[in-house]
C-alpha cells in the first residue's frame, strides 16, 4: 500500500469464502518538505527531521555501510539504492537476481551486511517458478559481493518451500554469533495459506535461522526433529516486517502484522509457536474473529498488543546518546492505522524498570506516509524510511 488509499470491495476466494479486502485507489499523501522541519514529541517539546533523501519508489528496507553510504532497496524496481554523503547516486547497483513484482506486495525486499564484512550482501525477494504446470512464487534468498557499484559472485543460497501469493514479507538480521535470521511471512487467512504457519514441513510463516550459505543451524529447535524443516526457529507467525535485541536483555524481538487489529512484537524463544491463526486477537478484513480464543496454554503470547492495527514493519530500541530521554524505548514503523490510509507513523514505546508498557505516542502523523523502516544509525540518529511512490529517507536529530 504506497500513497494510495484503501477503498473496500469484496472478492471470492477459494470459490466459497467472501471476503472483504482492501483494494488500492490513487489518492496521494502531500508532499513532503525538502528542507529540515521541526516536530514536537511528548517527552522532548522539539526534534528536527531532516529529509536525507526523497525519490525513493517504495523502498523496503536499509542498511548502513562503514564508508558512510546507506544502501535502500526498492520493492518493486528490483533495485538496490545508494546514499552517499546525503544524496542519491542516480545509478542502481547492478547485478541484482531478478525479482517477481507481480502484486503490489511482492519484488524486491530486505537487506543485510555481514558483520565482519560489509562487502558481503545478503537480499531476499519473490521470485517465480513452475509449478505443476503453473507459474507461482516464493521467496529466496541471495548472496553477493558488493565491488564498487556491482554485486559480484551472486547466488541464490536459499529457497522457501511452499507457495507464495505474492503477498509474503521477509526480513533480515544476523544475531550476535553471525547466524542470518530469516523471516518468511504469507500466512494468510484471504489468501487461504493461513495453515501455513502451523505446518512444519513449510517455510511460510515461519522465523528461520541460517549459516552465512544458506544451510540450518546445527543447533537449530527442530533440526533432529521429523516432519519439520531443520531451518525453522520459530512457528505460527502470519507476517513479520521487523525484528530487534533489546540492548539490555539480549532478548530477540519482532514485529507481526495481524489483519485487522491483533497487531504483534513478540520476544522470539527457540522453538516457540505464536499460535497464529488457533489463537489470535485479530479479526479478519471481513470482520469476523480469526479465532475463537485470544490465547492457548501451548502457544507463547505476545508483548504487546496493537488494536486497532497499526500494520508495524521494522523496529529498534534506541540506545544512542542524542536523545537521552528515549534511551530503552522501542521505535516500530507503521504502515497504516486502522485500515485506513495517510495513517502511517512512528510508534515509541516505552517500559518501566520491570520491562512492561507503560506509554505509547504516535509520532510524525502529521507527514501521512507509510513507515516502512526505523533504525538507529551508526551516528546515532533515528533514521526512517517511507515506503510511497516517491519514498524518503529520513534522518530524526535533536533540535538545536
Amino acid at each position: 500500500m504506497n500513497k494510495i488509499q484503501y477503498t473496500l470491495v469484496s472478492i471470492t476466494l477459494l470459490a466459497t469464502s467472501t471476503v472483504v479486502f482492501a483494494q488500492r485507489s490513487n489518492v496521494p499523501p502531500p508532499d513532503l518538505p525538502t528542507q529540515p522541519f521541526i516536530v514536537s514529541t511528548a517527552e522532548i517539546p522539539q526534534i528536527k527531521v531532516v529529509p536525507v533523501v526523497t525519490g525513493l519508489q517504495h523502498p523496503w528496507g536499509m542498511v548502513f555501510r562503514d564508508n558512510g553510504d546507506i544502501l535502500v532497496t526498492e520493492r518493486d524496481k528490483g533495485t538496490i539504492r545508494i546514499i552517499r554523503d546525503g544524496k542519491l547516486l542516480p545509478e542502481d547497483i547492478s547485478g541484482v537476481p531478478e525479482v517477481y513484482s507481480g502484486s503490489d506486495r511482492a519484488g524486491l525486499m530486505d537487506i543485510e551486511l555481514h558483520p565482519d564484512d560489509d562487502s558481503m550482501v545478503f537480499m531476499t525477494y519473490t521470485r517465480s517458478f513452475e509449478h505443476e504446470g503453473e507459474t507461482e512464487q516464493t521467496i529466496s534468498l541471495a548472496r553477493g559481493v558488493l565491488v564498487e557499484n556491482r554485486l559480484t559472485e551472486v547466488e541464490e543460497i536459499f529457497t522457501a518451500k511452499g507457495v507464495d501469493r505474492g503477498i509474503a514479507a521477509s526480513w533480515l538480521m544476523f544475531t550476535p554469533d553471525n547466524k542470518l535470521l530469516m523471516t518468511v511471512g504469507g500466512s494468510y487467512v484471504f489468501a487461504g495459506t493461513q495453515e501455513y504457519a502451523q505446518d512444519p514441513d513449510t517455510h511460510f510463516g515461519k522465523l528461520l535461522r541460517l549459516n552465512i550459505d544458506g544451510t540450518p543451524v546445527q543447533d537449530n529447535p527442530f533440526i533432529d526433529k521429523a516432519g519439520y524443516l531443520p531451518e525453522i526457529y520459530s512457528m505460527g507467525h502470519r507476517n513479520q516486517l521487523g525484528m530487534a535485541y533489546h540492548p539490555e536483555t539480549g532478548e530477540l524481538w519482532a514485529t507481526e502484522n495481524g489483519p485487522q487489529g491483533g497487531d504483534e512484537a513478540n520476544i522470539i524463544q527457540p522453538g516457540g509457536n505464536y499460535g497464529w491463526p488457533l489463537a489470535s486477537y485479530s479479526r479478519n478484513y471481513r470482520g469476523d474473529f480469526v479465532s475463537k480464543t485470544p490465547w492457548l496454554a501451548d502457544f507463547t503470547g505476545p508483548e504487546v498488543v496493537w488494536w486497532p492495527s497499526i500494520a508495524p514493519s521494522g523496529m529498534m530500541f534506541y540506545t544512542g546518546e542524542h536523545f537521552p530521554e528515549w534511551q530503552g524505548n522501542l521505535f516500530v514503523g507503521s504502515m497504516m492505522e486502522g485500515r485506513l490510509p495517510l495513517t502511517g507513523h512512528v510508534e515509541r514505546i516505552v517500559f518501566n524498570s520491570r520491562g512492561q508498557e507503560i506509554r505509547r505516542e504516535s509520532m510524525l502523523t502529521g507527514l501521512k506516509q507509510r513507515t516502512r523502516d526505523v533504525r538507529q544509525g551508526p551516528d546515532g540518529y533515528i533514521y526512517v524510511l517511507t515506503d510511497e511512490e516517491n519514498g524518503a529517507s529520513l534522518r530524526l536529530e535533536p533540535a538545536e
